[in-house]
């Protein structure tokens, strides 16, 4: 008996070392399984953070630019608005006691490019203007009528084959390129 007794205690024995192995087999199973699945919700929160990061950046670029975008469109109607107010002003300014002296410096301007300028030609709004500014000036020239021609002269050379318009609202569209950058630097501040 006590060989049964042995060998039932060696086998108990055995299978207690069996099941300690397999236990601690198992442990390092779900260790190794937990550590895996740990580094792979690691991995997931950093690919997602590095996303939600990305995003942001994206979504702070676009409202910049939708931002300047507005300012820009913004600026650019109160720059159309202020050429207009003043394309507005300089019609306006034809009523004006003084419009006759402007006029005649515009005529003296022609004529020192076209001295031999035989007619000038304005709106008919315009030709009384026009007469006081040619009696200051001391010249007489043939009055036409060209409603194209609207605060200013445009002076016609002999024969028509040349001629010079001097215009208010010209000279703001001549020199509208080099006043864009300007009103747009003042709308800015």
């Amino acid at each position: 008996m006590a060989l049964d007794k042995l060998l039932e205690n060696e086998a108990q024995a055995e299978i207690e070392r069996l099941r300690a192995d397999a236990q601690a087999r198992a442990e390092q199973i779900v260790a190794d399984a937990r550590e895996r699945a740990q580094a792979l919700l690691d991995s997931r929160t950093r690919q997602l953070e590095t996303a939600r990061q990305a995003g942001l950046v994206r979504a702070r670029s676009a409202a910049d630019l939708e931002g300047n975008a507005q300012r820009l469109s913004a600026s650019d109607s109160l720059q159309v608005q202020a050429f207009k107010v003043s394309e507005q002003y300089l019609h306006s300014s034809v009523t004006s006691p003084e419009y006759p002296q402007i006029l005649a410096k515009l005529i003296a301007e022609g004529l020192q490019v076209l001295p031999n300028a035989e007619a000038v030609e304005s709106a008919l709004s315009e030709h009384d203007a026009v007469r006081q500014a040619l009696a200051q000036l001391g010249r007489t020239l043939d009055l036409r009528v060209n409603e194209q021609v609207k605060t200013g002269v445009r002076l016609v050379g002999p024969g028509g084959k040349s001629s010079i318009q001097n215009t208010l609202t010209g000279r703001l569209e001549r020199v509208r390129g080099e006043l864009a950058p300007q009103i747009s630097r003042l709308l800015a501040e």
